[in-house]
């Protein structure tokens, strides 16, 4: 039977138990393998276009770069690393670490992002000497499918099993659950509502958050090239990712310069009666936002809005109001709408962004155009969000790149804040398990002055 959830399993965990003690060599070149095959330019343009055309979703080109991106980037980040058999010794402790893989891993992919999930994740888990069943978006369920295929092929060639990737071919909730419910552990890509199944499910999980990116700009900035920069961000792949700018905070003192640099870079400020349009378009019931507009043209949801936009309008723009439900601009849209606060107190405005961030997107990332370092460490140490990004295309960087040092991934961890179990980006590192071997060391047991030294000094032992 087709998607036999319970087959699937068992012939995952069959291909997982055949690599389960292989050497680091032989890990890394099957890893190298899939790799190459996802990057190559016929299989590329594939699955960014089936991507596109099936989800109605993101830009192609951008697609193209993103994939390309994240797999070389991925297996850059590779490099040197150790996942298989001793990973760390400590001959003064007395203890090797052995690395240990987790087994099959149930990989919730989302429709925004059907190939680069299954890349990022995948090679991951290739990696760690894990096996992955996909659980595809039934949006985009065909693209998904393909990237598993031309990753298993590239475990055929050579010689890896096969079975280390399979890909549900008529995707449900029902089916996502049971499969998550079978699995070893689940990586699931999604919001507070995805949160909620995987842990329904009952196995360990890593989970994402929602992302509510706002991107301050202060009266040092390069306003040109901030502008320049949050335009390319918000823009890239239609604004599909968590990780593109929701809002823009202005300091009150180049407001109106800002503003006429985002307006020059394709911007379009809605007045009152456009606003209300734009809104009823994107959240026709007041609450649930419209997904139909998710990673569509600025002249799509202009269309489904009734607004007349000037040609080559690549972005909207709305005054911020309130925070929170009773104005819903205040949080993430996934779409290229893009919500101006005006400051005039910085730390005034930490406080706002906490409160945007309550509503929606704590624990994901923030972004600030600055010159001063002080205020790049007072947001970092501010803010609830895993991710602070200086001066950047924010989304363009916030999941890796090659200029900033962010780990390459595709799935964000959003901390306790968010209901995840970390705040990294997720990638190798979040899917080994580890013995401790330790054999007895020559005894030590240190005196009250050795630890408890300067409170003892100041307080006394009274």
């Amino acid at each position: 039977m087709e998607d036999n959830i319970q087959e699937m399993y068992e012939r995952a965990r069959k291909a997982f138990e055949e690599v389960e003690f292989w050497p680091q060599e032989k890990v890394d070149e099957m890893v190298a393998a899939v790799g190459w095959e996802w990057q190559k330019e016929e299989n590329l343009k594939a699955v960014a276009k089936l991507a596109v055309d099936e989800g109605k979703i993101g830009v192609y080109e951008d697609k193209l770069s993103k994939i390309k991106g994240k797999t070389r980037g991925s297996i850059w980040d590779f490099r040197g690393i150790k996942t298989c058999g001793l990973v760390k010794e400590d001959k003064k402790r007395g203890l090797k670490i052995y690395a240990k893989p987790m087994g099959v891993v149930a990989n919730v992919v989302p429709c925004t992002n059907p190939e680069g999930t299954v890349c990022t994740v995948g090679l991951s888990l290739l990696k760690t000497r894990n096996a992955m069943i996909c659980s595809p978006h039934p949006r985009t369920q065909k693209c998904s499918y393909l990237a598993v295929e031309i990753g298993r092929n590239a475990l055929q060639k050579v010689g890896a099993p096969v079975d280390l990737f399979q890909c549900i071919k008529k995707p449900s909730n029902e089916k996502t659950s049971e499969l998550m419910a079978n699995c070893d552990f689940a990586m699931a890509t999604g919001g507070a509502a995805l949160i909620k199944v995987v842990y329904a499910a009952g196995k360990p999980s890593h989970t994402v958050g929602a992302g509510n990116v706002v991107s301050i700009v202060d009266e040092t900035a390069d306003l040109s090239a901030a502008a320049a920069k949050i335009a390319r961000s918000k823009t890239a792949n239609n604004s599909t990712s968590c990780s593109s700018e929701n809002a823009v905070a202005l300091e009150e003192s180049i407001y109106d310069d800002m503003m006429d640099a985002l307006k020059a870079e394709g911007g379009y400020l809605c007045n009152t009666e456009e606003r209300e349009k734009l809104r009823k378009a994107l959240w026709p019931d007041g609450k649930t936002i419209n997904r139909d507009i998710f990673g569509r043209s600025a002249a799509h949801i202009a269309e489904m809005a009734g607004l007349d936009i000037p040609e080559g309008t690549r972005f909207m723009m709305v005054l911020g109001e309130k925070i929170g439900p009773e104005d819903m601009f205040s949080g993430e849209k996934l779409s290229l709408v893009l919500t101006v606060w005006k400051w005039s107190d910085f730390d005034e405005m930490l406080e706002r962004l906490k409160k945007i961030l309550k509503f929606s997107g704590e624990g994901h990332s923030a972004s600030i155009h600055t010159t001063r370092e002080d205020r790049m460490e007072k947001l970092a140490i501010k803010a609830n969000v895993g991710r602070v990004e200086c001066n950047m295309p924010h989304c363009l960087v916030n999941t890796g790149s090659w200029y900033n040092g962010q780990p390459w991934t595709e799935s964000l961890g959003c901390g306790t804040w968010a209901g995840n179990m970390t705040t990294d980006n997720i990638n190798w590192r979040h899917f080994l398990n580890y013995t401790w071997l330790s054999v007895p060391v020559e005894e030590y047991i240190p005196t009250d002055e050795e630890i408890f030294g300067d409170y003892l000094k100041k307080w006394g032992k009274d």
